[in-house]
């Protein structure tokens, strides 16, 4: 039965040998960024950015804040923009 199951399904191989790929790539991006020695050096280039005046420090702060929340998984890591609120009275009904 498995060497049948092994012929049916092998047309998906290359599906499967992709799926695994790109878990591992996902894997590796996803261990970078998070790696506390990469955030570290991030920023350290934008306080030297700060002192060569290329960035203001309002726009350090806001870059600062992006690889902060990028390390402790802040909102703007899902990249999920926020739902609108509902109209009053409408108790879930979708509004025409």
């Amino acid at each position: 039965m498995d060497l049948l199951w092994a012929l049916l399904t092998l047309p998906y191989a290359p599906v499967r040998g992709l799926t695994a790929v790109v878990g591992v790539v996902a894997r590796e991006a996803e261990s970078r960024q998070r790696n506390p020695v990469n955030v570290r050096r991030e920023l350290e280039e934008l306080d030297a950015a700060v002192a060569a005046g290329e960035l203001s420090a309002e726009e350090r702060d806001h870059a600062e804040q992006r690889v902060l929340d990028r390390l402790t998984g802040g909102a703007d890591r899902t990249g999920e923009r926020p739902r609108p609120a509902r109209r009053p009275g409408t108790r879930g009904r979708s509004a025409p």
